[in-house]
């Protein structure tokens, strides 16, 4: 195995900092045998190693099980950097800054829902838009545009798209207060003032859900969702070109400081700047203000949906029971205090917790999930791709400790998009997904071929390798009855 890597268990693999001269921390990988040998196909494992060298890094660097090749850092990365000495790494978040998913409940059955799904889908096709460089309903003025940069959800919930419970269920109330618009480029705003409100390309998704099996009857019940064959919808998008710019200018100012900052990194990809630099400060500010626009983003989507729900059904949401599950974020960056010291465990230190491709995973009792939920832990939702199972799980004490409160944030890529396409023609993907009863609209041919469920890890065993490590232990399995992609 490369870089002299161990196996711990069945799910946990370490390479020591010993590995490569360099390194200031060991690396953790969990994953399975099948999930390891995925990785060492591509740069997961090498890329993991370089995220090892950064200034300030504690603990360890850890890859999830989603684990495969990104931009500097693996998507499916973890890294904590000292809040004082560490620094702050633009490929630690990503190009698509808060990335996420938002679970929403129904009272309905499939019974009820599968005679109007023809019309339910065509019509949440036709309310949110969805394709690459889509336009939406809402063009935004400049003052408007930062507004949503600096309120989030909250702007969206004063302008009528939604209802204040849903502020409750969102990671960070869906509000990132360190934000701060001016420190977004104009040409990141251009890009953002023509798009809240769609579903963009890519592995994004909107899609009608059956509880398809409950596993942890308690926390299931009290995220609404203990019986099976309830309807649900997932989606799964991001901050668009906005956040996309965010990070291609940052990535440049940073890069172009890199002589200043005398750092020694293997890998240019992981251009960082040290934390409380100029450069660092306004990436955050910025940061921020994309995060505050990808929670708004899903919001308005969350909106028309419902909407969609009321014209097709005529019911009202609150008689559909359309409440917001949760809304998580993968591609983030945040202010934390975690154990760093085994041998202090009740001494806390500050630090930035980088997730790209990963999701916060808080167990029961911690003051940063809803109140309904602290008596079981934060819902931690796990998409698949397009046409397959995804997850409920539960956050777990056992997170914080080993992987500053996360696990892993979807399926992850098993083969590029090149080479989904010439495996999973688009004819063949629709003839499979319509005789599995999924109904599917979608804004791009190639997009389908591109996101076949070929082309991705079985989310499955994503799901199995985190419960078994108990950072996310699992609660519900979906399983999708329609499609909306981009």
């Amino acid at each position: 195995m490369k870089f002299g890597m161990q196996k711990i268990s069945d799910v946990e693999y370490r390479i020591e900092k010993t590995a490569r001269q360099g390194m200031r921390v060991p690396v953790t990988i969990y994953a399975n045998e099948t999930l390891i040998a995925k990785m060492e196909t591509d740069r997961t494992i090498d890329q993991a190693v370089n995220v090892a060298h950064l200034p300030g890094i504690e603990k360890h660097a850890i890859v999830l099980p989603d684990g495969h090749e990104g931009y500097g850092f693996p998507i499916g990365g973890v890294a904590a950097t000292n809040f004082d000495n560490g620094v702050i790494s633009p490929g630690g978040v990503g190009y698509d800054i808060n990335c996420g998913v938002r679970l929403i409940r129904t009272n309905m059955t499939e019974a009820e829902v599968r005679p109007k799904l023809s019309a339910l889908v065509k019509e949440m096709f036709r309310s949110v838009p969805s394709g690459l460089g889509n336009v939406g309903a809402l063009n935004l003025s400049t003052q408007q545009l930062d507004g949503v940069l600096s309120e989030g959800v909250r702007w969206a919930i004063n302008n009528g798209y939604g209802n204040s419970a849903d502020l409750e269920f969102c990671e960070e109330n869906g509000t990132m207060k360190h934000s701060d618009p001016s420190k977004v480029s104009g040409e990141a705003k251009k890009r953002g003032s023509k798009s809240l409100g769609t579903l963009g390309s890519g592995n994004h998704f909107l899609e009608v859900e059956l509880v398809n099996k409950v596993l942890d009857r308690d926390a299931a019940k009290k995220f609404g969702i203990a019986e099976e064959n309830k309807v649900c919808v997932l989606m799964h998008t991001g901050s668009r070109g906005l956040g996309h710019q965010v990070c291609s200018d940052y990535l440049k100012i940073i890069d172009a400081g890199a002589s200043n900052f005398k750092i020694d990194l293997p890998d240019r990809e992981l251009a960082c700047a040290p934390a409380g630099s100029r450069e660092a400060e306004n990436y955050r500010l910025a940061m921020g203000s994309a995060l505050n626009y990808a929670w708004t983003n899903r919001q308005i989507i969350t909106h028309r949906v419902r909407k969609a729900f009321e014209r097709v059904f005529q019911q009202s949401e609150s008689d559909l029971g359309m409440n917001l599950i949760y809304d998580v974020a993968h591609n983030i960056c945040k202010v934390e205090e975690h154990e760093i010291d085994p041998d202090n465990p009740s001494k806390k230190s500050k630090v930035f917790v980088h997730r790209k491709g990963a999701t916060r995973a808080f167990p029961k009792g911690s003051d940063a999930i809803p109140i309904e939920y602290r008596s079981v832990g934060q819902p931690v939702l796990i998409p698949g791709s397009m046409g397959t199972a995804s997850w409920v799980l539960l956050g777990q004490e056992k997170s914080l400790k080993v992987s500053f409160g996360s696990t892993a944030h979807g399926a992850g890529r098993m083969m590029s998009r090149g080479q989904a396409t010439r495996t999973y023609p688009y004819d063949s993907v629709r003839r499979d997904l319509e005789s599995r009863g999924i109904l599917l609209e979608s804004a791009s041919k190639r997009g389908v071929a591109e996101e076949a469920p070929g082309a991705y890890k079985d989310v499955d065993m994503v799901a199995d390798v985190s419960d078994r490590v108990g950072i996310g232990t699992k609660v519900v399995r979906l399983s999708p009855i329609a499609v909306v992609k981009g």
